[in-house]
């Protein structure tokens, strides 16, 4: 995966290549999920966009997809932070009880006469905190790498080292060894085993309408997340938040 500045695009930028990778110095109104803003500090922290067109993986694996980047990054993440780096369900990175990261997965998806259509791209947007340390007041958890280890990094030099783990776990992930990822995501799977409060949204009227305790017990294969209180439950993304 090559990676391009963002301030130094090359002609022909509409030109999608797979494995495009570009940089961002500075961002101020990245996309997180669930419609949130990712702001980054210019020349802090890393903020990049990865093109992968995703043949031969088809619409059905998009959660496989996202195993992938999730591990790739707490993988980078946990070289510099430690053994408290975490991977939040669906796919933030966390060290301890503070997000240092996200990741946005936006696909495009051709459709087709076939009831399935064809997955054409999946762009990758990761924000991770590295050198920052004065957050938005209203942003709940953030941390950074400087803040949790004291030391200054190079932001694009750990891009790079970002990206190169990337494109070996989607080489795994192309060749038909998801489970290898997978054992991986969920051995390291934030709060797993352990009582979370969480609340749920009516789908229909996007608000609360019950809040309680469960324990974490994993992830499916399809990207649901598994509780346990009374009863085994089951969440889609979207349906479910932590309240932290």
């Amino acid at each position: 995966m090559g990676l391009i500045h963002g301030d130094h695009l090359p002609d022909g930028q509409g030109e999608a290549q797979h494995g495009m990778a570009v940089f961002t110095h500075e961002q101020t109104a990245g996309k997180g999920q669930r419609g949130k803003n990712w702001v980054s500090q210019k020349d802090l922290n890393i903020a990049l966009s990865i093109l992968l067109k995703p043949y031969p993986l088809s619409i059905p694996d998009q959660f496989k997809l996202s195993v992938c980047i999730a591990v790739s990054a707490w993988e980078f993440f946990l070289k510099y932070a430690g053994d408290e780096t975490k991977i939040k369900w669906p796919n933030d990175i966390y060290w301890r009880d503070r997000k240092a990261g996200g990741i946005l997965i936006e696909n495009v998806i051709q459709s087709s006469q076939s009831a399935v259509g064809s997955w054409q791209w999946a762009v990758i947007g990761i924000g991770m905190n590295i050198n920052q340390t004065d957050f938005d007041p209203n942003l709940p958890n953030p941390v950074s790498l400087k803040q949790i280890t004291g030391k200054n990094y190079e932001p694009i030099e750990l891009a790079k080292e970002l990206c190169s783990i990337i494109e070996k776990k989607y080489q795994i992930l192309i060749a038909g060894n998801f489970e290898i990822l997978f054992n991986k995501y969920l051995t390291h799977l934030y709060k797993k085993d352990e009582k979370v409060k969480l609340s749920v949204r009516t789908p229909s009227e996007k608000k609360v309408s019950r809040v309680f305790q469960s324990t974490i017990k994993g992830v499916s294969e399809t990207g649901q997340l598994i509780t346990q209180h009374s009863i085994e439950e089951r969440f889609d993304f979207g349906e479910v938040e932590w309240v932290l």
